[in-house]
């Protein structure tokens, strides 16, 4: 009898943990830093800051997003379309992108006034 009662209680407790895990999960907003080895030599990256054309933020990030896709671990499901990510560009600056169409090579839009500018001290 009390062993059903030490199982009940660890399945609830594991319960309540997995819900609290997926809700943090769920809210946090991913961060890309295009500093990473893996994105600073991409082409469209290289020289794109907040003050670029938006053609351009889009071109780089879209493709960061697919590198990102390419190395997680299910790259399927990895940013689907309608999620955000936050990029950070080579020059510091922040903006927050969302995900349009993953298939496309400017399947990325910028969200209006997200944009950061780099601080400019030294």
């Amino acid at each position: 009898m009390n062993y059903r009662r030490v199982l009940h209680g660890a399945k609830f407790w594991f319960w309540v943990a997995l819900f609290v895990a997926y809700s943090a999960g769920a809210v946090g907003l991913l961060m890309i830093d295009t500093q990473e080895d893996r994105y600073r030599r991409l082409s469209s990256v290289e020289l794109t800051k907040v003050q670029s054309t938006p053609d351009a933020r889009r071109s780089g990030a879209s493709q960061v997003a697919a590198v990102y896709r390419a190395q997680s671990g299910m790259p399927f499901n990895s940013l689907p379309a309608g999620s955000t990510f936050q990029v950070v560009w080579p020059d510091g600056s922040t903006e927050t992108m969302m995900i349009v169409d993953p298939t496309s090579p400017n399947g990325v839009r910028p969200v209006p006034g997200s944009q950061i500018a780099a601080d400019p001290s030294p």
